[in-house]
Formats: C-alpha cells, structure tokens, sequence
C-alpha cells in the first residue's frame, strides 16, 4: 500500500486526479489548492460549476486553514466524529479557491475514516478535494471496479481500498450560525448528533438553483435502470402493468419482507438485508449490479418510512426521480 499510495500523492501534487477509497463511497481527489485540477474534476465527473466540493483532510486540526469562526458546536463534533462520516459546512477563509466552493463563502470539511485515504492525506500534505468518483448524478461508487466503469482512463489513477463500510455518503450539517443543522442525511445517523448537540434541525435544500452542498438536488444518485419506490403489497400490480407493455421488469425487496405476500413467479427479485446499516451498505453496490442486466424498470420495495432508514429514503426518493422515464407512473408509492 505504501508505494501506491506515495505514487498517488506524487500524482495529486503534479495536479493529477486520483481515485481514493473512503469509508462511505470512493471520492474523486485533486489537490483543494490547485484550482485546474479542480476543474478537471469537474470536467471529469460532467458536474456543474455551482456545486461545492468536500474538502477532505487528515486532521481535524487542519481545519483552521479552510475555515473561519469555527463554533464550539462544530469543535464538539469534531472531535466527536472525526475521522469519519461527517461533514461540516463553516465559512470559509477568503484564500479558499472558490472553484472548491462553489463560488460560495462556505466551504464543507471532512476527515475520513479509511486507513488508505488518511495514509493519502498525511503523505501529500494537504487538503483534497474529493467529491464521489463517477459521472455527476450517478449512482455513487463503492468499490474501485465501479470507478473504472464509470469513469475508465478519464482519471490518473484508482486506488482500490475494498468495498466501502458504509456504503453512503456523509451526513452534512451546517454550522454557519447558531443553529447546527442537516443539509444532507447520511451515514452518521441523527441520533448521534442529538447526543452531542441536542437539537439539530433540518434543512434540505433541493430545490435551490445554487446548493449549499453536494447531492442536494432532487434527482441524483440515479441508476442507468428506471426505478420506482412501492409498497410491497402494491409491487405485483404494478409489474403486471409493466409485463402486459412487454417491458423486462426486476424487484429489488428487503430479505424477509414479504410475510405472506408472494410476488409473481415470473419476476426477478433480488435481496438486500432487513436492517438499515447493512442495507445501505449493499444498496449502490446491487444498483450497479443491475444496471449490467439492462432490465427495462427496477421496482424497490420501499423501505420502512422511520429514522434509522432517512438517509437510505432520501437516496432512494432522489434515484427515482433521477431515473424517471417519460411515461413512467410516479417513482415513489408508499400505498
């Protein structure tokens, strides 16, 4: 891993792009200071200059050199949370390039929680710009052949760490005032930032022209495959619909949800696990899995509309409307 890793971080300092593993998906990394290559990330992943970058660093030290006025609060979760699935928004110093930001005065910071990436950081000596390596709107990566699928020789280099552990991305929160709250749910559950802040709002943005962070649009993290949200028990009418129009119609259900209620022999069903954290940790993978079977629509089972599963609805509800076809019935049922 070393030399991999030294030769990554002799590329990124030459203002190459580097394919880097995280904790939650594969991020796309160009030096933050280095306002080409950040541009080529851009260019890259086909991603509107508008929306901001994470920065990523190696410690939560390092966070004075991007940001100003950092709260109490956002120092808490620091050091709470650091490294791992959590990014912060805090205004930005003025030396930020604004080509990171987005052209705003904001800049959102994280420490990731992957030895291959904090071994990166620490080798190249500065923050990364790293947003998730694949086409802009796409399902996000989770393994390194996921990379290369999306973005082949586009990018100077893929370090594969393995499947990632959470399998989504960072929860983001905003400390740009008094008030902490969620832009962005994600792997870093709410009920951990209740602990150690007691009340956090939240405030999605998706409907804003310019957003205050990545993957806040209404349609994003979308599968190449058309898919819709239903209930369970509303799946087996909708497919027939579907079959009657000749089209190749898959079920994506949760393991052991069915309870009596069996869907059409006919249909292709594939699993993913009952409890959230596994769920999403599987979820893009199985995504891109069959996107390779190029079925005509993917009916998901929706998954149980509570806390633990907000950051799986939100990705889901996004991909729907991403993947939405002319035609197509509205991508999210719950009757």
């Amino acid at each position: 891993m070393t030399n991999l890793v030294a030769l990554a971080a002799e590329r990124l300092r030459a203002g190459g792009v580097v394919a880097i593993p995280t904790e939650t998906v594969y991020g796309l990394g160009a030096d933050a200071r280095n306002v080409e290559a950040v541009r080529r990330v851009f260019v890259i992943k086909g991603r509107p200059a508008n929306h901001p970058l994470i920065v990523h660093l190696a410690e939560a030290d390092e966070a004075d050199e991007w940001a100003i006025r950092i709260s109490t609060s956002a120092r808490r979760l620091m050091a709470r949370f650091w490294p791992g699935p959590l990014t912060l928004v805090l205004p930005a110093r003025d030396d930020v390039p604004r080509v990171v930001t987005g052209g705003q005065d904001s800049v959102a910071l994280r420490v990731p929680h992957h030895p291959m990436a904090l071994a990166l950081l620490r080798t190249f000596g500065g923050g990364l710009a790293a947003p998730s390596a694949n086409r802009f709107g796409a399902v996000s990566p989770t393994e390194a052949r996921h990379v290369r699928a999306s973005l082949g020789n586009a990018v100077d280099m893929v370090l594969d760490g393995g499947p990632c552990r959470y399998g989504l991305e960072s929860t983001i929160v905003s400390l740009l005032d008094e008030h902490p709250r969620v832009l962005r749910p994600g792997a870093l559950p709410m009920r951990a930032l209740r602990e150690a802040l007691g009340h956090v709002g939240i405030d999605a943005d998706s409907g804003a022209v310019t957003p205050r962070v990545p993957g806040a649009l209404s349609a994003h993290y979308a599968p190449a495959t058309p898919l819709e949200i239903h209930a369970i028990e509303a799946i087996t009418a909708r497919a027939e619909a579907l079959l009657e129009q000749g089209l190749r119609v898959a079920v994506l259900r949760r393991n052991r949800s069915l309870r009596g209620k069996p869907l059409l022999p006919v249909l292709p069903q594939f699993l993913l696990p009952a409890q959230p954290e596994a769920y999403a940790r599987c979820l893009y993978a199985r995504l891109h899995e069959l996107d390779r079977f190029a079925f005509d629509r993917l009916l998901v089972e929706a998954p149980p509309d509570e806390e633990a599963w907000s950051a799986i609805n939100d990705r889901l509800a996004r991909a729907a409307a991403g993947s939405a076809r002319e035609g197509a019935a509205h991508p999210i049922s719950r009757s």
